[in-house]
């Protein structure tokens, strides 16, 4: 019994043999592969940064650990990192706008040119971490710790800062 798979054709049904409906699935498999690589070469093409980092990413999304981590570049944007492990991690051009890192460890952090708007820092650490060129715009630093962080260039615009060495001129003292 020769097998035949039924095309759907608006004009004229029409019946297709075993062997041209293998042919026609591997075409379509074809085409699909096709798509998906040039999907791929375009993200690549543009933003190669994220792309590079791919694995950190995963392994910080799964784990909630990425300590020593190169995340230069990645989109964080809403990532829930609660408690995360992101000790002495490169977060260099780090979209992180509206991430929840509560409780989480960025000691030794470099954080140059991160985009920290509306991110949720309260009682995370960033201890000895360098903080370079970020907007912590209608960020949450509650309980911050910055001990020995070096600072500079941040912007503040209508962030909530609570008992967190932070200030915009002046001394935390």
């Amino acid at each position: 019994m020769i097998l035949e798979m039924k095309l759907l054709n608006r004009k004229v049904g029409k019946t297709i043999p075993q062997q041209s409906a293998g042919s026609l699935q591997l075409a379509i498999g074809t085409v699909v592969r096709v798509a998906a690589m040039s999907l791929a070469a375009m993200t690549l093409t543009l933003s190669p940064a994220r792309i590079a980092n791919a694995n950190d990413v995963a392994q910080l999304l799964e784990t909630g650990a990425c300590q020593g981590c190169d995340l230069t570049g990645a989109d964080l944007t809403g990532a829930h990192l609660i408690g995360a492990d992101l000790r002495d991690t490169n977060l260099t051009d780090v979209q992180l706008s509206y991430a929840n890192l509560e409780g989480a460890d960025l000691t030794g952090a470099s954080l140059v040119n991160t985009d920290l708007t509306g991110a949720f820092l309260t009682n995370a650490v960033l201890d000895e971490a360098v903080v370079q060129s970020v907007d912590f715009s209608e960020a949450t630093l509650v309980y911050t710790s910055m001990n020995g962080a070096t600072v500079s260039d941040v912007t503040l615009v209508g962030a909530n800062v609570l008992l967190t060495p932070i200030s915009v001129g002046g001394s935390a003292e």
